[in-house]
């Protein structure tokens, strides 16, 4: 029994190995970006780095230095708050992402912009730092601030967490306008309307399936293929065609982007007269595929 424990813990571990990796390089991309393009310039999108921005202004501290502050204060008051339903990969990414901001700010301190052009760096300001955090969220974390506040709302009242954030998060942005002045609120507000968006593309990308629905006749070397060799399931039923009122089959099944290459290369070569139609999808819950909400 211990040896077969042992073989199905393995997998878990390289798993958990791996998702640990990914969460390392894109925390690096979140701070490396948020550092070098988004402050340097005082673009404000929203969250604790925009609160972090407008204090620093204020009070004229690094705003690396009020990120780890408010971060730090947040972590707490979760472990007080939420407990054991903070997850730990979320408290990697916060004390990491924490940590990249103090060495940034002490490595290498950035007293102007990297270049003298706004409109390509709020380009960077927003693609790095949104694309990291789509891969955090992807993996069920996040990288502390506001989202321990919306964690916390969550547990104790009914209020949409989505819709309070957004409007914290306008609320920054607006002030950005009065403490930065216009040219630097508008920059700040073009950021704001479209880091969602890449958030949401990004996540998509990731997650993004193919569905496929095949009509043949002999439907059982189809099946054995994607059982035996690409590892998935398939539900097949029966079915009739309108015009030939011929028996036939259909086969449904998803895939990841690499095996959905090898199905249709399969399916041309071993049964040419099959009508296969296949469809991107990103929200595919159950077993191989996301968890069960």
């Amino acid at each position: 029994m211990d040896g077969k424990e042992n073989k199905a813990e393995k997998p878990k571990i390289k798993e958990l190995a791996a998702e640990y990796a990914l969460l390392t390089v894109a925390t690096v991309m979140l701070s490396f970006g948020i550092y070098v393009f988004r402050f340097p310039n005082n673009f404000t999108f929203g969250g604790v780095t925009g609160i972090a921005l407008l204090l620093s202004e204020v009070t004229h501290l690094q705003a690396a230095t009020l990120v780890v502050i408010l971060n730090a204060a947040l972590l707490v008051l979760a472990f007080i708050v939420l407990g054991r339903d903070f997850a730990a990969k979320s408290v990697y990414v916060t004390v990491l992402y924490s940590a990249l901001m103090y060495i940034f700010e002490f490595a290498f301190p950035m007293e102007a912009p990297l270049t003298d052009e706004p409109v390509i760096e709020l380009v960077f300001a927003i693609m790095v730092p949104a694309t990291a955090s789509a891969v955090i969220f992807h993996f069920d974390a996040s990288s502390g601030g506001t989202d321990i506040v919306a964690m916390i709302l969550r547990k104790y009242t009914s209020v949409n967490i989505g819709t309070g954030l957004l409007i914290a998060d306008a609320v920054t942005v607006l002030f950005s306008f009065f403490v930065f002045g216009i040219k630097t609120g508008l920059f700040s507000l073009c950021g704001f309307l479209a880091k969602s968006l890449v958030i949401d593309n990004v996540i998509e990308s990731i997650n993004v399936c193919k569905y496929f629905h095949v009509v043949c006749m002999d439907p059982d070397p189809i099946c054995d293929y994607i059982c035996n060799v690409l590892h998935r399931d398939a539900t097949v039923y029966e079915a009739k065609g309108a015009f030939t009122g011929k028996e036939k089959r259909v086969i449904m099944t998803v895939m990841t982007r690499r095996q959905a290459i090898s199905l249709r290369g399969f399916i041309k070569k071993h049964d040419p007269t099959a009508f296969i139609m296949i469809t991107n999808t990103s929200e595919i819950i159950g077993k191989g595929f996301r968890a069960s909400v």
